[in-house]
């Protein structure tokens, strides 16, 4: 410190008597000394001081308790400044992770839509930040059979993709038996009650159309209801499977139920964060959503997923509050 307090005195004194751009420069190089030795703001002020006393010790009696309280003030000033340092380090270091993260669950949750002649497949999932609590899987053999997952942990953030990846993985064992909804979601179940958290539960709607008998059935784990529109009544019917949410109990039985498929009938499954509209309780979310595919069924089914993510997003103020996710069947 000694060494540090001569080479600023100097400093100090060349620039009083030369006050020259060169002394400034020369002074703006001393502080990176000072960084580098993690000299504190408080330690300059007196450094400072210090060679003002030395260099006018006519002139501190005046001065001395105006340093003294800029010093005090300083020290706290340092300390708020070196906490505030270090959350803004470890904030960048967790934006660091989650986009590690993010790009990793985009990679292992990233979900191909078949393309079947039998039927028109439409899926949009859109998360609310940057971690997606939702997933869709789908299984299919050839034009025959075509099942979907729809996926929801109660969770956020990167514990959330964790459970999700282990239920995709979980999925793709069941390839075998991807056209009994039930079985699904018992063995579905019994792998998160034992791998994940207590506190960490899934809903999961689960379909399968056979298209060569025109039958969808259907079961779910505390899920939303899918809505099925017929087009032949002009009518929507909710899906409804009554079923725990996975995780909760090892031994959770689960029923299923069926419906036929007509001519350009539409199935509709989404999670909440397409009819829970946050802010707006005195509006219809299923009134809405049943309206946009009515009014615009001539549509793709990729076309109806865009549009009813835009005008819900409308409703939300471009804000939504919980992720998006909707997948459209078209007969």
């Amino acid at each position: 410190m000694k060494q540090l307090e001569a080479q600023y005195k100097k400093i100090l004194a060349d620039y009083i008597v030369n006050q020259t751009e060169k002394n400034l420069y020369i002074a703006q190089n001393f502080t990176r000394q000072l960084i580098q030795k993690n000299i504190s703001p408080e330690d300059v002020i007196s450094i400072h001081k210090n060679a003002i006393a030395e260099i006018f010790p006519d002139r501190m009696n005046e001065a001395q308790p105006a340093y003294d309280f800029l010093i005090e003030v300083m020290v706290h000033y340092g300390m708020a400044h070196r906490e505030h340092q270090s959350l803004l380090q470890k904030q960048a270091e967790y934006e660091m992770e989650m986009k590690i993260a993010t790009s990793i669950q985009k990679a292992l949750l990233k979900t191909h839509i078949p393309k079947l002649s039998t039927v028109d497949i439409g899926m949009l999932s859109v998360p609310a930040r940057k971690m997606n609590g939702d997933y869709v899987h789908f299984f299919y053999h050839r034009d025959d059979y075509l099942s979907v997952a729809v996926t929801d942990v109660v969770g956020k953030g990167v514990p959330a993709a964790l459970c999700m990846s282990m239920v995709k993985y979980g999925l793709e064992t069941l390839e075998y038996a991807y056209k009994e909804p039930s079985y699904v979601l018992e063995v579905i179940n019994r792998v998160i009650e034992k791998g994940v958290d207590d506190s960490m539960f899934v809903s999961m709607f689960y379909g399968c159309l056979d298209t060569q008998r025109n039958m969808f059935s259907y079961a779910s784990a505390g899920h939303e209801p899918a809505l099925h529109y017929n087009a032949k009544q002009d009518q929507f019917v909710a899906l409804e499977a009554k079923g725990l949410l996975l995780g909760v109990l090892p031994n959770t039985k689960y029923t299923y139920q069926e419906v036929i498929l007509e001519d350009n009938d539409i199935i509709t499954m989404m999670t909440d964060g397409v009819t829970e509209f946050r802010g707006n309780d005195h509006l219809n979310s299923r009134q809405i959503i049943t309206s946009v595919i009515r009014d615009n069924k001539y549509l793709s089914a990729q076309q109806l997923c865009q549009l009813l993510y835009r005008e819900i997003e409308k409703i939300h103020g471009f804000d939504l509050s919980d992720d998006f996710t909707v997948v459209i069947l078209k007969k």
